[in-house]
């Protein structure tokens, strides 16, 4: 019972070490923070947060995610959500994520531009899928996301 209580130690120690760098914050808009409404603030984290949340441990190179309609309800357009699902298979291929799945996802920080945007820094960590590379993968990317006719909407590409 020792043997593994030590393990666990040492495996806890190496995560708290492998996440003490803390990466930058989302750049918030010239002149400071926006406050926006309160209601739009929390439709917009119900939102994100579950969209995030149906992402988490799904393969991203199968079509059971790509006709996941859920998914897809987060899109203005399917041209869209069509942009935004090859992009974020892409990233996630070129990062070694193992079977193209995150098995955490995070969102570490959001900003609004302005009453009717707002970006969202979101965090993937999934195992490496590269032969005889144990250990984990992390992608850091921006998501981009608009209040359009009552509803938070992803615009992928949007700079």
């Amino acid at each position: 019972m020792t043997r593994f209580a030590g393990l666990a130690r040492l495996l806890a120690c190496a995560l708290v070490w492998g996440c003490a760098a803390v990466p930058p914050p989302v750049e918030v808009p010239e002149g400071g923070g926006l406050a926006v409404l309160p209601e739009r603030a929390l439709s917009f984290q119900r939102r994100a947060d579950g969209f995030y949340l149906r992402l988490t441990g799904r393969r991203f190179n199968t079509l059971e995610t790509f006709n996941d309609f859920i998914l897809r309800d987060h899109f203005e357009t399917l041209d869209l959500f069509y942009d935004y699902y090859a992009d974020l298979a892409q990233s996630l291929q070129g990062a070694h994520f193992e079977k193209s799945r995150p098995d955490w996802i995070e969102v570490e920080d959001f900003a609004f531009d302005d009453e009717r945007t707002a970006r969202v820094k979101v965090r993937f960590e999934g195992a490496d899928g590269r032969p005889l590379r144990p250990g984990g993968v992390v992608l850091l990317r921006v998501d981009h996301w608009e209040w359009i006719g009552g509803t938070w909407w992803i615009r992928p590409g949007k700079v």
